[in-house]
C-alpha cells in the first residue's frame, strides 16, 4: 500500500545553478505526482472489472429461478455468458457451447412484453474470441484477433436464409422494452432454426406462453422465469455453425413465498414437419440428460405446481 511521505530537503550545495525555489517546486510536483499515482491505482484495485463470460453466474442469477442456474453439462467448451449491453446493463444468461457455436440455452426472467421493433444487426460475444475484447456484446468489428474462433459470426448463415432463420432462443416476443429487445439480437443467443418451424408453431407458442404467464403469474403479483434452449443435431450450416435437432423451452411461475404456481414444458424437432409437443419438466429433464449424456435439470431447484 503507498503511504504518505515528507520530502527530504534539496542538497542545494551539489547544484548551484539552481536556485533553491527551483528545487522545492520540483520537490513538491514530484510528490503530488506520486500521490495521484497512488490514489489511481488504489481506484483500480478497489473498483471490480465486469466481463461478460464470466466462471460463474452469480453475477447474473437473478435471471435464474430461485438464483440457481440449470444443472447440465459442464466441459470447458461450455462458457458462461451474463448477457449485457453497454447502454443498460445485464439483460439475461446464456450457456454458449463454443465447440458446435451454438447456445445450450438462454435464461431470464419474464416480466411481460410490448410491441417492440426488430433489427437487421447481429452482435456477437467479444471475450469468446478474443481476451482483450470489449466487456458487451458489440459488433464484429471489435474483435482484433480471432473472429469466430469460437462462437458463430453473420458470415456462417450466408446462403442458408432459403432453409434456416437466426432462431432467437430468448424472443423478441418475451421482452418488454425496445432496450431489452436489441438484447435478444447477438448471435450468442441464436440457433439456425428451420423457418418453417420458428414462424409457425414454435412461434405461436412462444406468444401462448406470454400470454399465460402475464395473466396466471405477472398479474397475480408473482414471478415468471423461462429457460429455452437447443439440442445439438448432426449437421452444420458452412461447416461451422452446428444445425440444432430440438429445440426446447420450460418456464416456472412462483408467488412471493417462493412457491411454485405454475409450470411447463415443450420441445419441437427443427424441421419443416412444424410441430410441438408439450411435456412436462421432469420429462424435459429426461431428454436433455440422455441427449447430452449427462444429468440435466433445467430448474436445479425444482419447479413443479
Amino acid at each position: 500500500m503507498w503511504g504518505w511521505f515528507k520530502p527530504s530537503p534539496p542538497n542545494y550545495k551539489s547544484q548551484p545553478s539552481i536556485s533553491k525555489k527551483e528545487l522545492y517546486i520540483d520537490n513538491i510536483s514530484f510528490f503530488i505526482m506520486k500521490l495521484l499515482v497512488s490514489v489511481f491505482l488504489l481506484l483500480a484495485l478497489s473498483y471490480p472489472a465486469t466481463a461478460e463470460v464470466v466462471t460463474s453466474f452469480a453475477t447474473c442469477n437473478n435471471f435464474f429461478f430461485n438464483g440457481q442456474p440449470p444443472i447440465g453439462p459442464t466441459a470447458a467448451t461450455y462458457k458462461k455468458i451474463c448477457q449485457r449491453t453497454q447502454a443498460s446493463g445485464y439483460k439475461y444468461a446464456t450457456l454458449y457451447d463454443t465447440r458446435n457455436k451454438i447456445p445450450v440455452y438462454s435464461a431470464y426472467e419474464f416480466v411481460g412484453y410490448a410491441s417492440c421493433g426488430r433489427k437487421d444487426t447481429w452482435f456477437i460475444e467479444p471475450k469468446l474470441d478474443d481476451q482483450n475484447g470489449g466487456d458487451f456484446m458489440a459488433s464484429e468489428g471489435t474483435v482484433r484477433n480471432g473472429l469466430g474462433r469460437r462462437q458463430a459470426v453473420n458470415e456462417d448463415y450466408t446462403g442458408t436464409a432459403r432453409v434456416y432463420d437466426k432462431g432467437h432462443l430468448l424472443p423478441v416476443k418475451h421482452r418488454n422494452s425496445q432496450s431489452c429487445a436489441v438484447a435478444t439480437f447477438t448471435l450468442t443467443n441464436a440457433a439456425p432454426q428451420h423457418k418453417t418451424f420458428n414462424r409457425g408453431t414454435w412461434r405461436v407458442k412462444e406468444a401462448e406462453v406470454a400470454d399465460t404467464l402475464t395473466t396466471d403469474c405477472l398479474n397475480r403479483g408473482f414471478h415468471a422465469h423461462i429457460v429455452t434452449g437447443v439440442v445439438p443435431g448432426n449437421t452444420n450450416i458452412n461447416r461451422r455453425v452446428n444445425v440444432p435437432r430440438y429445440f426446447w423451452s420450460a418456464y416456472c411461475c412462483r408467488d412471493n413465498n417462493n412457491r411454485p404456481k405454475l409450470s411447463g414444458a415443450f420441445y419441437g424437432k427443427n424441421d419443416q414437419t412444424n410441430r410441438v409437443t408439450s411435456i412436462s419438466i421432469a420429462s424435459l429433464d429426461a431428454r436433455l440428460t440422455r441427449a447430452y449424456g449427462t444429468g440435466f435439470q433445467v430448474f436445479s431447484d425444482k419447479c413443479s405446481s
